[in-house]
């Protein structure tokens, strides 16, 4: 049986000094998580693409989900991140049922 992979989307938009400020912490986390044998994949999409993103997020970017929940908005807490992450993949497949 093959792993699950952890599905990460980060909403950003053009000129979010934020986004710029969380995407490095994003990409740092992801690869230490990789290095522990943790599948994760991130998906970047601009706001301003999608009036649905715009009209749930457009004060919270970014906005970090973790397989379509929200992790956390403005500012990204590394640590608290590789936990999150941690923690869903040691769920598997058991946790896509829970809400």
């Amino acid at each position: 049986m093959s792993k699950r992979v952890i599905e990460v989307t980060f909403i950003t938009k053009p000129g979010c000094h934020l986004c710029d400020d969380a995407r490095p912490v994003l990409e740092d986390a992801l690869s230490e998580l990789r290095a522990e044998g943790i599948e994760a994949q991130l998906t970047e999409l601009n706001m301003l693409d999608d009036e649905t993103l715009i009209s749930r997020y457009q004060e919270d970017i970014p906005v970090v989900l973790i397989d379509g929940k929200r992790h956390s908005y403005w500012r990204v807490d590394r640590e608290r991140f590789i936990a999150a992450v941690t923690k869903r993949a040691a769920r598997g497949l058991r946790g896509l049922f829970r809400s």
